[in-house]
């Protein structure tokens, strides 16, 4: 059995397996998070049963049952796939966490950003101009109600890397190395972590 079975069983849900059947050139295909990586997101300290986390193109929600189930966080994930988010729905209702987890059926770019999420997590979810859009309706969530925010992008690719390098509104805060997680590593096996600034 592998890590990502054995997580699956000990969470209640079903995430594995990738899934492109509707990616174009703004939206991309889903790929769960290594639950590797998970655990060291998990044992960074950046999150407690204090924050809430916002989890932009959820997929079947495996980020935001790991996270609540080990730190207690809540979680949102957020989904515009329709097949994706009714599996997701379906691993909320078997979860062990899934009382702690919030899920939407919704395009980021037209999502308002509730007063509570104070982390968000990215893995490459869609193109820069959507993660544009997005940034928008962080300040104005931030604007209504300023709190630390903080900003976790997951194997960034170099669109984003250029993206985040100009954004004024972000302030970096640490690199999580996780190449020594992977027997193969192409460099990119790492987690960025930016402070929103307003």
């Amino acid at each position: 059995m592998t890590i990502d079975s054995e997580w699956d069983n000990i969470l209640g849900i079903r995430t594995t397996g990738r899934d492109d059947s509707i990616a174009d050139l703004v939206r991309f295909p889903y790929e769960p998070t290594d639950y590797c990586v998970l655990e060291r997101l998990a044992n960074s300290g950046y999150f407690t049963k204090r924050n809430t986390l916002l989890d932009y193109g959820c997929g079947k929600g495996r980020v935001d049952f790991f996270l609540a189930y080990q730190t207690k966080c809540r979680a949102i994930g957020i989904e515009y796939n329709e097949r994706l988010f009714a599996r997701a729905k379906q691993n909320k209702q078997q979860a062990v966490a899934g009382g702690r987890v919030t899920l939407t059926l919704i395009d980021a770019a037209d999502y308002t950003v509730p007063a509570e999420v104070d982390r968000v997590f990215f893995f490459n979810p869609f193109s820069v101009e959507i993660l544009r859009l997005v940034m928008e309706h962080l300040a104005t969530s931030y604007r209504q109600a300023p709190r630390e925010i903080l900003l976790f992008f997951y194997y960034p690719s170099a669109y984003y890397r250029d993206y985040l390098a100009a954004e004024e509104r972000l302030t970096p805060v640490e690199t999580i190395p996780c190449n020594d997680l992977f027997k193969e590593s192409d460099g990119r096996e790492e987690v960025l972590v930016y402070k929103f600034l307003a």
